[in-house]
């Protein structure tokens, strides 16, 4: 992984070097036309102490699916975490066609997921572009609201909102403060087998997902901020390959959601940001979340003796970004997660998972922040009465940066 790493930073170096070096040629010969590109970021700095304890893959952010599943899961109480993940880069640019105006957005950070978690590694966070009403690429999904997302310090955010940047093309026939967008998504889908993984019947079923999820949102903006309305739908199926002993355990689920949010301005005083979301099968859609589908025994019907169920899910979200005056800022608020489980799901099975912090901002200059918060966690699961409490500390530094060139 750490060879890996030290690729993609040698390789996204060079693009950057080049990008500088042949960007102000390029856009100089088209000034005149209103070509231009930002290239921006920042470097950020974060260090804390946790109380208790969570999976080391996720050190330096708080998510209540990763806390402790059971007594000392990951070793004793009490962590010292320090990184610069969240650093990042990215490239704007803006480019006139006889169709209108090209806009693409090109961005990575530090923070390593997948088979890069736990690692400081650039990821891609976008990769998009758009052209009139028309969009392609990785982006935020419609389905989600990133103006939910708090002035906050920690990283990965409120374990109850949809939070998902999802390869994309989409159609936005409204365009504004007041808003219409509809879109074709890459579909993604997981199941949790639970007490029957070592079943011999489910070794042969594979999951398939045959069609993009279909997503879209309305949002209405006024002057006192915007209420949005956001839904999907997908489909998931999975199949037997192995019908010979009798059993044929294919079949599939309807996968929906609506999620309704808002921000309302207080005046000049600072912003409330709300969400409340609620569906079916959509957990991959959400900032921290367990698997989309459950097994549940079918004890009537021998030939397929499990079914699958799209497990319920209830993501709620409520914090308020205060602005004290120009070089002061709080953020405050909290928001929950919750799973209804099904039987065949184990007893320590994630259920339910809590998110509460509170913070103060300083901007002692232009382009740099310092900062320092406070956080809460808490995780529940399904049977067997675990619930686990981890409190946080976490202390940042930021620094901004950001080189246009060309426009008019």
């Amino acid at each position: 992984m750490r060879k890996s790493g030290a690729r993609g930073w040698v390789a996204c170096g060079m693009v950057a070097v080049l990008l500088l070096a042949a960007a102000p040629v390029a856009f100089a010969q088209e000034s005149g036309t209103g070509a231009r590109m930002d290239i921006y970021g920042f470097a950020m700095l974060d260090m804390g102490y946790q109380t208790g304890q969570n999976h080391p893959d996720w050190f330096d952010v708080l998510r209540p699916t990763k806390l402790p599943a059971y007594e000392d899961e990951y070793g004793k109480d009490g962590r010292f975490f320090s990184g610069v993940r969240q650093s990042r880069l990215g490239f704007k640019s803006w480019l006139p066609t006889d169709l209108g105006e090209l806009k693409t957005t090109f961005e990575f950070e530090l923070f390593g997921v997948g088979v890069d978690a736990g690692q400081t590694t650039f990821r891609l966070r976008h990769a998009y572009g758009e052209l009139g009403k028309f969009g392609a690429g990785q982006t935020w999904s419609p389905f989600m609201d990133i103006d939910v997302f708090p002035n906050t310090l920690e990283y990965w955010g409120p374990n109850g909102m949809a939070f998902f940047r999802n390869v994309q093309v989409r159609w936005m026939p409204v365009q504004g403060d007041t808003r219409a967008t509809f879109a074709l998504e890459r579909p993604g889908a997981s199941g949790d087998q639970g007490s029957y993984a070592g079943a011999e019947e489910l070794a042969d079923v594979k999951g398939r997902l045959p069609m993009p999820d279909v997503s879209g949102e309305f949002r209405l903006g006024r002057g006192w901020g915007y209420v949005e309305l956001a839904g999907i739908v997908r489909y998931i199926k999975w199949d037997d390959l192995d019908l010979e002993d009798g059993t044929d355990l294919s079949d599939d689920a309807i996968g929906w959601g609506l999620n309704l949010s808002s921000n309302l301005k207080t005046g000049d005083m600072g912003t409330v940001r709300l969400q409340a979301l609620y569906g079916e099968g959509v957990e991959n859609y959400m900032n921290d979340a367990s698997d989309d589908v459950g097994v549940v025994a079918n004890l009537g019907d021998p030939t397929k003796p499990f079914v699958g169920e799209a497990l319920p899910v209830l993501g709620l979200v409520a914090f308020y970004d205060i602005n004290w005056n120009s070089k002061w800022s709080s953020s405050i608020g909290g928001s929950m997660l919750s799973i209804d489980n099904v039987e065949g799901q184990t007893a320590d099975a994630f259920h339910a998972g809590y998110y509460a912090l509170g913070n103060l901002l300083h901007y002692p200059a232009k382009n740099v922040m310092v900062g320092l918060e406070g956080q809460y966690g808490r995780r529940e699961n399904f049977e067997d009465g675990w619930e686990v409490d981890d409190f946080r500390v976490q202390f940042s530094a930021k620094y901004n940066f950001s080189y246009k060139l060309g426009g008019e």
